[in-house]
């Protein structure tokens, strides 16, 4: 359960609502931004949102299985909060968003916590208009961990897990090119000699079976 002060749901349950969305954003290089849809300047819980560079924002869809809830938002790139050149260099891809609700008549009555997320995708558009892609907290849950065992190996001839210099050379990520061509054996970052699904699929051996025993 989502917890408000006892101030904001009398607010909310009152007949005349002045409320707004309170957008907070958090790029991975520590810079923390406020802004909000209210056309004043809000402090909301320590935290000042900006008027001018919000969001209109779409739906919030959450869900209660695994998939990851989506919502959506469109803008106009401000100078004094989101610059043309971070959008274009990726610096607030991947950021993280968090989505409050505060009325602005009483922002002192606290904010409700409505969606959490990241910025997936960010487009900007020839008008310096930009359309902002989000994804919920629960993307974290498909994000790939650990490696992947294959016979190939995974490292890219000439970076720091393969340690040979490529020199305009080419590797088919085979065992036995990076052995007998390379001579870099100890660094393949494949599993060779796992078996196959040959092996994996064959039955027990027609002749000779001693069921286990040794």
């Amino acid at each position: 359960m989502k917890q408000i002060s006892e101030a904001l749901a009398t607010r909310l349950s009152g007949e005349a609502l002045t409320l707004c969305l309170c957008w907070r954003l958090s790029r991975r290089d520590g810079v923390v931004i406020g802004f909000t849809d209210h056309d004043q300047v809000l402090t909301v819980q320590d935290m000042t949102y900006q008027p001018g560079g919000a969001c209109e924002a779409g739906a919030f869809v959450q869900s209660d299985s695994l998939k990851p809830g989506m919502a959506a938002g469109e803008g106009v790139v401000s100078s004094d909060a989101i610059l043309e050149a971070d959008l274009r260099n990726g610096l607030w891809d991947g950021c993280r968003v968090q989505v409050y609700q505060a009325d602005w008549a009483s922002p002192e009555s606290g904010q409700r916590h409505v969606w959490s997320g990241y910025l997936s995708e960010l487009t900007l558009t020839e008008t310096g208009q930009y359309a902002a892609e989000l994804v919920s907290l629960k993307s974290d849950l498909e994000r790939p961990l650990g490696r992947v065992l294959q016979k190939r190996c995974d490292a890219e001839l000439g970076d720091a897990r393969c340690g040979v210099e490529a020199l305009g050379r080419t590797c088919d990520q085979r065992f036995e090119t990076c052995r007998d061509v390379f001579a870099n054996s100890e660094n393949y970052r494949g599993f060779p000699h796992m078996p196959g699904n040959d092996f994996i699929l064959a039955g027990p051996a027609a002749t000779n079976n001693d069921g286990g025993q040794r």
